[in-house]
């Protein structure tokens, strides 16, 4: 049995959720996880595992993940059992660890597997929630750009909208209704509006996990001194994202000026978020890259602050903030499955301005496309493991480049660990600039030169 069970057991009887809900794993079986009591009761006579973590998803509010290929069928009866012990029934033979909701992880996250919990990667939907691959929206919200010459006020005022954002280089605006039915009445006159360029949903982005504890490595804080810039001027990465807290191990003088596309918020000093991760594995990747010494900067721009999600017009002006600060190389760690118009033709016109975009491809093993990693203008990343594409990496038949899907990471002299397409993405993003930096090269050359050296065949 592996160790990580009773400590597993032990975090999950202490927790105190608030439901109580009977669920069917199939037309004739039950679970109800009564959670305001610690209390389990089930009857299974055969259901796959998958079922029965969708159920569990579903009743607790975690978030499950599962090694790849861990699945078998489930078969128990018991009454009355504490959530550790029913999980042990439920689960069978294979091995589950629970990491408690804290400030950084809104929710529980439960990790079952064979092997490792590192390979626990593939998240499991609540029930009734597969399949379901439209995007999310922000309620009553849409994002107007008005022609060359337009302005928002008048029209606003005609609509019964507030305006809470815009992007002046793009004409763009972000517009805030009472109602579903004043926003839905709004779109109707916008789309046949002579003015108007173009009217779409603001679609909603999810946080990025955070990195996790590691137990113990080899593997020591990224080597890397910052080198004056050559001739060629200085390379900076723009990496949109959460906030970037202070990196430690004389790593620091590697980030420019933060810029913030929202409201600035308080981060838990405490734990390391996930734009920390990602600019410290681009500081890793550039480690590799130059050998050690660099003139490549990071430029970190916030856009999701303390919410639970950001908005595609708030990576639009993200992009934006990063291209003004003069980034070359934009890394989107980052993204959904909703495709937004605003930030497609955004990136485009950077695009044909020499700038290179690399985002990641999506950490569900499905065919929808994965955006902005989709859009024309930006290099999709993918995760390999050991060279092969990772169980849990995106299936939508684009070309992509691939490169390692985990990293080690280090926040207040502790080490963790995060995993994904996004890491990849900062591994590829740091190799460019690297590059760029050591050839002396544009950035349009180096990502040719990645497009050669890392395309998933």
């Amino acid at each position: 049995m592996n160790n990580l069970r009773p400590w597993a057991v032990l975090a999950l009887t202490s927790l105190a959720l608030l439901l109580d809900r009977t669920v069917f794993a199939a037309s004739t079986d039950t679970l109800n996880w009564r959670t305001n009591q610690n209390r389990v009761t089930a009857d299974i006579k055969s259901s796959e595992l998958r079922l029965v973590l969708e159920k569990i998803a579903l009743v607790t509010g975690w978030k499950v993940y599962v090694e790849p290929e861990t699945f078998h069928l489930v078969s128990t009866k018991f009454e009355n059992l504490p959530p550790g012990d029913a999980l042990h029934h439920l689960l069978g033979d294979v091995n589950f660890a629970l990491i408690p909701a804290n400030v950084t992880n809104a929710s529980s996250k439960l990790f079952v597997f064979r092997t490792t919990m590192q390979k626990a990667t593939q998240l499991i939907h609540a029930a009734g929630l597969d399949g379901d691959h439209s995007p999310k929206v922000m309620p009553n919200e849409l994002v107007v750009r008005l022609k060359p010459g337009q302005k928002i006020e008048d029209l606003a005022r005609l609509l019964g909208a507030k305006v809470i954002g815009q992007i002046d280089s793009l004409n763009a605006y972000r517009l805030k209704f009472d109602d579903q039915a004043a926003t839905d009445a709004a779109r109707e006159q916008l789309a046949t509006n002579p003015n108007v360029a173009s009217v779409e949903d603001n679609q909603m982005i999810d946080r990025p996990t955070t990195p996790q504890p590691l137990a113990s490595t080899s593997m020591g804080p990224p080597q890397l001194q910052l080198k004056t810039p050559p001739e060629t001027g200085r390379v900076i990465i723009g990496l949109v994202d959460t906030a970037v807290q202070t990196l430690g191990n004389g790593l620091d003088s590697f980030l420019l000026k933060a810029q913030s596309a929202v409201a600035e918020s308080t981060i838990d000093p405490n734990s390391p978020t996930h734009g920390t991760g990602m600019a410290e594995t681009i500081l890793r990747s550039l480690e590799a890259t130059t050998k050690g010494g660099t003139s490549v900067q990071i430029l970190p721009v916030n856009v999701y602050g303390s919410g639970e999600t950001t908005s595609t017009f708030d990576v639009a002006n993200g992009i934006v903030l990063a291209y003004n600060g003069g980034a070359q190389v934009i890394n989107l760690s980052l993204g959904s499955e909703g495709d937004s118009q605003t930030l497609r033709d955004l990136i485009q016109q950077l695009s044909s301005k020499g700038i290179v975009f690399f985002a990641a491809k999506g950490n569900q093993p499905v065919t929808n496309p994965f955006y902005p990693a989709a859009d024309p203008g930006v290099t999709p990343v993918t995760a390999l493991d050991n060279g092969q594409l990772a169980s849990y990496a995106n299936r939508a038949d684009i070309p992509s480049v691939g490169a390692p899907g985990t990293s080690v990471i280090y926040f207040d002299g502790k080490a963790y660990y995060v995993m994904g397409t996004s890491v990849s993405t900062a591994y590829v993003s740091g190799m460019a600039a690297g590059y760029m930096d050591t050839a002396h090269k544009s950035a349009t050359d180096a990502q040719t030169f990645i497009l050669n050296k890392l395309t998933v065949k």
